[in-house]
């Protein structure tokens, strides 16, 4: 299959709100020959991530709006406008491989129709975008939901976070201090032809000046290092871990933060690592056993208490909860598709039960860290504050650090060009017995964490 074919089909498939990129683009990676696979990925990622503005420029070169129907074709000269608007391809293979690709939309008339749009693109585009980009939603490629809402919650910085998602993100490692120092494993990667630096706040984080295939890292196999943005690496730490305590890592899937949690302190009674979905704990499972780790796997919705907890208390947890994703959107970019403002509060009411239900779980003199990787404050400080209110037994402790700007409640890092991506943290100490969350029912299943 054309990898531009298969592109168009993975964002078709996003753009009926039928899956994300994560699920649709694998799929049509099988029909790709190996070689176009990289390729593939970038139309699909590049379009996703300049959506609004390759479609304000679409419906500007169209003489009227295509059909629900045509969804596929719709697709395809998106990718194509990406092509000419964002990459090297040249002009001409880029028009010309992205007609080709219309024959296998079973559409006769879309060949014609792509050919007129993409030429008058390559004429005209500079000039209609000039008027275009006087809309901030086509300008910084954002949702208008979502812009409008940075906006509001971020009045000074709501156009660096858009900037920032709009970027390719960087590749960030995480060193197992267990098995060396990060200054010895710069080392090696200089040594190997890596170029790299240490992460500003992570003491673990180095980030590399190109991604690369992780097999072609030294002793990646041998969990020498782990893939982990630095943020994510901040979390936790301030756990405060100690020996002998048991731990909870609730919605803990892909295990990064299960295996820093292992790292940071190896000689721990038990880590409990909790994710609703059998099959996402796989990954968890397979990035502990490339660690040399171990640790109880789980699955179950962390509300529902019976079905996994045995009544023993946890010294501390962490809570990284199910959220907008919106400080990941420049490794995820489809989510300026999928999500939708109305999703927000819904988010926000699922990261309360779970804060109440797993509160229920934690030992007096406890620590919970609540972590997201969202930047928008309802699912953030606001989440804390309204738990704070429905439990007396909870403190909030202080995170004295250099890093992310202080909250009413917590810390919140926003993505950074060449750094972090967006991310909140919150430290929470159990002073006093928990009052009762309200049992789970089988109504709660119709928003079970994901």
């Amino acid at each position: 299959m054309s990898p531009r074919l298969a592109a168009a089909n993975a964002l078709a498939t996003v753009m009926a709100g039928k899956a994300s990129l994560g699920t649709s683009l694998p799929a049509q990676m099988q029909h790709v020959a190996e070689r176009d696979q990289a390729l593939t990925q970038e139309l699909a990622f590049g379009t996703a991530r300049w959506f609004q503005r390759l479609d304000g420029l679409a419906n500007a070169l169209l003489e009227k709006p295509l059909k629900a129907a045509d969804r596929d074709l719709h697709a395809l000269l998106l990718v194509g406008l990406y092509q000419l608007l964002f990459t090297r391809i040249p002009a001409h293979a880029a028009i010309d491989e992205t007609v080709n690709a219309a024959k296998a939309l079973k559409k006769p008339w879309a060949k014609g129709l792509l050919n007129a749009v993409l030429r008058r693109a390559q004429r005209e585009s500079e000039a209609l975008l000039e008027g275009l980009v006087r809309d901030p939603t086509i300008r910084l490629a954002h949702p208008r939901w979502l812009q409008k809402q940075l906006k509001a919650d971020w009045p000074q910085h709501w156009e660096a976070i858009c900037a920032a998602n709009n970027l390719h993100p960087p590749m960030t490692l995480r060193v197992n201090a267990l098995q060396g120092t990060r200054e010895d494993y710069l080392i090696s990667l200089l040594e190997a032809g890596f170029a790299a630096t240490a992460s500003e706040f992570s003491p673990v984080g180095i980030s590399l000046e190109q991604s690369c295939d992780v097999y072609r890292l030294p002793a990646f196999n041998k969990g020498r290092v782990s893939v982990q943005d630095e943020a994510a690496q901040l979390a936790a730490p301030l756990l405060e871990l100690q020996p002998g305590q048991r731990v909870l890592d609730a919605c803990c899937a892909p295990g990064g933060k299960t295996c820093h949690i292992l790292e940071l302190q190896p000689a721990l009674q038990e880590l409990v690592a909790l994710d609703l979905e059998p099959r996402r704990l796989q990954r968890v499972r397979d990035n502990l056993q490339r660690l040399g780790l171990s640790a109880t796997l789980k699955a179950a919705d962390g509300r529902d208490l019976d079905a996994w907890w045995d009544g023993q208390p946890f010294q501390r947890i962490l809570l990284d909860a199910p959220c907008s994703a919106t400080g990941v959107i420049r490794r995820h970019p489809d989510i300026k598709l999928t999500r939708q403002a109305e999703d927000i509060a819904a988010l926000a009411t699922l990261q309360g039960e779970l804060l109440d239900r797993l509160w229920q779980t934690l030992e007096v003199g406890g620590i919970l860290v609540y972590a997201t990787c969202s930047v928008l404050p309802e699912e953030n400080t606001e989440v804390i504050d309204d738990f704070l209110q429905r439990q007396p037994g909870a403190r909030e402790l202080s995170i004295v650090a250099d890093y992310g700007l202080p909250q009413p409640h917590g810390r919140q890092l926003l993505p950074q060009e060449n750094g972090h991506d967006g991310f909140y943290l919150a430290k929470l100490m159990k002073v006093s017995a928990s009052h009762t969350a309200r049992s789970y029912t089988p109504e709660d299943k119709g928003t079970a964490v994901t």
